[in-house]
């Protein structure tokens, strides 16, 4: 595998991305538009497209730090284990160090934010510094780090974004038929008729498309992480020590959500990522992490 090569491919994903939900909500402004027979829908949409699209690259991480209750350590004393795995994550991947936050919750766990390596950072729960050794902990951080270094920080932060714009279209289409507001343009014939079936189904399919495409990117995204930082430590037990006591934590974190789901290193919704049989296709397809025990028998492959 080629980081470098990654590297690149995520930056012109991030690039594609915000091309292709911009131009999907433009297209949904216009089939409401239609719908409706009046324009300012399809003005709306622009413009909620594009300033949700210029809030998520310079202001996304700062809403989702917010929102998961984060608080930013600024010195080493504060916690200096902490501080010390991130510092020589840094040094070796030659990456600037990252701001570093604490979420207060039991649940071990831990995601990266931020738009580039420059602005970057970096959250830990206080119960995953609880029941972490040292090698384990560096683990961690280095599947963070390799977050950061990929790009893949910048691509998941504008995704979660750009996903959040189709729900906001999607439910307010479907308020203005449950309460009657708008007017539909008086068309019956057989073009208008099309364009109000497209409208609807586009309407309710494309979160849920957008969504099922934010999950498969985010799990390739933990596989790459995974092996990347991995090469960092040089010591994939590490992380793979410190998957198993994660997956053995059955609890959600507190302030976790699904539209910030994805950015954990382990899902925080609840499952622990406790497998009891192979997960089927629809159960994969709407995970937003590859199986827990397919990422420790990689790792451990590379010992």
């Amino acid at each position: 595998m080629n980081i470098w090569k990654e590297v690149d491919a995520n930056k012109r994903r991030s690039a594609f991305l915000v091309f292709f939900f911009v131009l999907v909500v433009i297209g949904l402004g216009w089939l409401v538009s239609n719908y409706y027979g009046n324009s300012m829908f399809l003005y709306f949409a622009v413009g909620l497209a594009l300033f949700q699209a210029f809030l998520g690259y310079y202001g996304g991480d700062s809403l989702i730090l917010s929102s998961s209750g984060a608080r930013q350590i600024t010195k080493k004393s504060d916690l200096p284990q902490l501080w010390n795995a991130v510092q020589n994550m840094s040094i070796v991947s030659g990456l600037p160090m990252p701001r570093l936050y604490v979420i207060n919750d039991p649940a071990p766990n831990a995601f990266a934010t931020g738009r580039d390596p420059g602005h970057a950072s970096i959250a830990v729960t206080t119960g995953l510094l609880q029941i972490m050794d040292k090698n384990e902990l560096e683990g961690v951080v280095a599947h963070e780090m390799s977050h950061v270094g990929n790009y893949d920080i910048r691509l998941m932060t504008i995704v979660t974004i750009l996903i959040s714009i189709l729900a906001i279209i999607s439910d307010l289409f479907i308020r203005s038929q449950l309460f009657g507001f708008g007017r539909k343009r008086e068309n019956n014939n057989e073009g208008g008729g099309l364009i109000a079936i497209l409208s609807i189904v586009a309407i309710v399919i494309a979160p849920i498309v957008g969504t099922l495409i934010q999950f498969a990117i985010s799990r390739k995204r933990e596989f790459l992480a995974d092996a990347d930082g991995a090469l960092l430590t040089r010591y994939p037990a590490g992380l793979a020590n410190a998957l198993e006591k994660i997956s053995r934590y059955n609890r959600p974190v507190q302030h976790a959500s699904s539209a910030t789901a994805h950015l954990y290193i382990s899902n925080p919704l609840g499952d622990g990522g406790q497998e009891e049989k192979e997960p089927g296709f629809f159960s994969k397809a709407f995970s937003t992490h590859p199986p827990v025990k397919e990422r420790i028998k990689l790792l451990r492959e590379m010992n």
